[in-house]
């Protein structure tokens, strides 16, 4: 591959590179083709869907056992990338299905629950969203005013709204997070199973967007949504729960993101080598062979970081603050290759048929969501001095 100059490969198994070979295929033949139209109509492009899940992808990193690949975290995270050169949005509909729906049922649910929804959510059959963030408490999910109330015959009345949900229009089941306690504390937060047919449950998609259009968003209102006593994850409590989640996600974006960045430098180089100005390409010139250069640079750092936190996380030995490091980076290099990217191409970067531009745009969400990039700066700053700045 063009972009592994420090030969990665070298560093991977055979699996690994088969994995991720096989994911880079599946983009190339049917994300690539069709994501610009999708990206300019405001649709999510639901025909790749079973394809995916035929792949493996949803859930990839969780156990055969409950119908998933059982696939390494290098591996997920190399289908995160790939995902992720495609699209923005085709990433973000993995990475919800897998890390911040089934990982919660998982490792929060009852043995029924996981056997109940794991193997259909992998099959691409149910289709998920996750539920923490509300309209007025997006950094500060602990503000959080949804509630679960329950009720005398062990049943549970949930009423709140989300805001800024993937999937939301689309999925069938969400998994949805509130205070359960009369004093509305942080620590009485579980996360509960809802069917998106529910009484009362309605999605309504986001409109206006300038971002991820090639996405489902949706906001979520729940106005006296009953569930069954067994719809709570049991193992579920506190803001920590749903915190384990937003690591697991955030690993995959670290990933994710490098790939929208592979995905700008190799546009930008083709473009370069070919495109004539001044009876020669413009990759003769010393402004863009710089330009290709710091790309090349950051992305080869940005490779090293993620496999290092890759095999971490394989071990059981990575933090919470290591995956913020590697989002925060990740992030931030990917937003500015794909903007020296888009100039590289002149006018033409800013037509569909290039994937600059709408990397570009679509990384301005990816440097908001899952923990702002300050958010995730304030973790690392909290990690090194040991001071709480969020107080």
């Amino acid at each position: 591959m063009a972009t592994d100059f420090y030969n990665i490969d070298s560093a991977l198994s055979e699996e690994e590179r088969a994995v991720r070979d096989s994911i880079r295929q599946f983009v190339d033949d049917k994300v690539i083709p069709v994501i610009g139209k999708a990206y300019i109509e405001g649709k999510f492009p639901k025909e790749i869907i079973a394809p995916m899940a035929e792949l493996g992808v949803f859930g990839a990193n969780l156990p055969e056992e409950y119908g998933c690949a059982g696939l390494n975290n290098v591996a997920y995270g190399l289908i995160m990338q790939e995902l992720e050169r495609g699209d923005s949005g085709v990433r973000s509909f993995a990475s919800v299905q897998g890390a911040l729906v089934m990982y919660p049922v998982f490792a929060f649910g009852s043995e029924e629950q996981k056997k109940e929804y794991l193997p259909k959510m992998a099959r691409g059959e149910i289709i998920g969203c996750f539920g923490l963030t509300e309209p007025d408490y997006g950094s500060d999910p602990s503000g959080m005013i949804t509630t679960a109330r329950e009720q005398a015959d062990g049943s549970w009345l949930l009423n709140g709204a989300k805001m800024w949900i993937t999937n939301g229009s689309t999925a069938q089941v969400a998994i949805v997070w509130a205070k359960t306690g009369e004093d509305k504390s942080p620590s009485s937060i579980r996360g509960f199973i809802v069917p998106t047919n529910s009484p009362g449950f309605t999605a309504r998609d986001q409109k206006g967007k300038l971002s991820l259009r090639a996405s489902d968003t949706s906001e979520l209102v729940m106005q006296d949504v009953r569930l069954p006593a067994n719809a709570i994850l049991p193992k579920s409590g506190g803001l920590k729960s749903p915190l384990m989640c937003l690591t697991q996600a955030r690993y995959g974006i670290a990933w994710g993101a490098l790939g929208a960045a592979i995905g700008c430098y190799e546009e930008a180089v083709s473009y370069a080598t070919n495109r004539v100005m001044f009876k020669k390409p413009i990759a003769s010139f010393q402004i863009q062979q710089q330009r290709l250069a710091e790309m090349l640079t950051e992305i080869v750092k940005a490779q090293l970081l993620v496999l290092h936190l890759g095999r971490l996380k394989d071990a059981g030995t990575f933090s919470p603050q290591q995956v913020s490091l590697a989002k925060r980076n990740n992030v931030s290099i990917a937003t500015d290759i794909a903007r020296e990217a888009r100039r590289l191409l002149g006018a033409n970067g800013i037509l569909a048929e290039y994937a600059s531009m709408r990397h570009m745009a679509n990384l301005e969400s990816v440097y908001t969501y899952e923990g702002t990039h300050d958010i995730h700066t304030l973790i690392l700053g909290q990690a090194i001095t040991g001071i709480n700045a969020f107080e």
